[in-house]
């Protein structure tokens, strides 16, 4: 996906220009895992020193798949660069402070905040994600009381948010607590974005998901990617249009019988997009996914769903017989040829091996 999450940030760093653009937000997640793999590290540097020199200031928060500590390395340094990382708890209350013709924006990023750590770090009485969140927004209205009352408020937040709906490429975030948080939590601040969920959201006016850039599941394949562009006004007052990103390559999702699929005109235009595609005959086709990107070059997962019939079919034909026949018959099945005799005997012993119980006891006699 390296090209289109590099296609990307050529859209962004222009949508920044031409839209005059003042702040860009990013509430994580920046990579897929927390030891991410070096071409995706190059291609983030990549995007933090465009966005370093473009017009806008920039805050980055840290999410749930990132390492806060690796991510946030030199935090400092480059805030001298007006890229500002905001990956550790200390500094949430702590926010980066733009002035437009209306006067101070206090921009404040809150990191995903692991229940477990925020309980000790803050002497909380629970262990939740609403606990660590409540906590963190308190030192944030206590520092935004302190500055002038004209100051306008921007918070990053990296979390799951009641009222918004997730997708099959997000990981779960409940570790041993309440998982989702209400929008309430974040009172008292003009507008609150949001990142870990992957598909676009409005849960307030003022508190919005944006949405991973790309699609990463195939249960994204109908959203729509993209970015909110947000005009904050004098008085805190939102004005927001969503800028949609480039599509390099769609998400198509098929079903039917491998034959029908094969032939049908009108999966015409899912030949060149990533395929999921769902085969529903009654037995499994040999080669099935080769055959698949003979038309569909780019099918990348592939499910079998045979009508309920063939199911209950195979399971009365396994009644009554042994588990080294219902083996025999698997590999036949899978391969298209029958297990020879030595992979026979392989699988007997095999199935045998399951079956004995090793604390039983044993009676040796004449």
């Amino acid at each position: 996906m390296l090209t289109h999450q590099a296609a990307f940030v050529d859209h962004l760093i222009r949508t920044v220009e031409d839209e005059s653009v003042d702040l860009v937000v990013i509430a994580g997640d920046v990579y897929d895992r927390a030891l991410p793999p070096v071409d995706a590290v190059a291609l983030a540097d990549d995007a933090f020193a465009r966005l370093a020199a473009s017009r806008a200031r920039v805050v980055v928060t840290s999410g749930n798949h990132d390492s806060a500590l690796r991510l946030g390395f030199n935090a400092r340094l480059a805030d001298a660069a007006g890229f500002h990382l905001r990956t550790a708890m200390n500094r949430i209350a702590k926010p980066v402070v733009l002035v437009d013709d209306h006067g101070p924006v206090a921009v404040y990023g809150i990191p995903y905040l692991d229940p477990d750590v925020a309980r000790a770090a803050w002497e909380l009485p629970t262990r939740s994600h609403q606990a660590a969140l409540t906590a963190a927004m308190d030192l944030v209205r206590a520092d935004l009381a302190a500055r002038p009352p004209e100051t306008r408020s921007v918070v990053l937040a990296h979390a799951f948010v009641l009222g918004g709906a997730a997708s099959d490429s997000e990981r779960d975030i409940a570790v041993g607590g309440v998982s989702a948080v209400a929008t309430g939590v974040f009172d008292g601040v003009d507008y609150v974005a949001l990142g870990h969920l992957h598909g676009r959201q409005t849960l307030t006016p003022s508190v919005r998901y944006s949405g991973s850039p790309l699609a990463y599941s195939f249960s994204e394949a109908d959203h729509l990617k993209g970015s909110w562009l947000v005009d904050l006004g004098a008085g805190g007052e939102i004005d927001a249009r969503f800028i949609e990103a480039p599509v390099l390559r769609r998400l198509a999702r098929i079903a039917g019988e491998l034959a029908d699929l094969l032939a049908d005109p009108r999966h015409r235009d899912a030949e060149d997009a990533w395929v999921q595609a769902t085969l529903t005959d009654a037995v499994r086709p040999a080669q099935a996914m080769a055959r698949l990107q003979e038309r569909f070059p780019y099918a990348v997962a592939l499910h079998f769903a045979p009508p309920l019939a063939a199911g209950a079919r195979r399971r009365a034909e396994a009644e009554g017989r042994s588990d080294h026949q219902i083996a025999l018959d698997f590999v036949a099945d899978v391969r298209g040829e029958p297990a020879n005799a030595v992979e026979s005997l392989l699988l007997r012993d095999a199935c045998e091996a399951c079956a004995r119980d090793p604390e039983a006891d044993v009676v040796v006699g004449a």
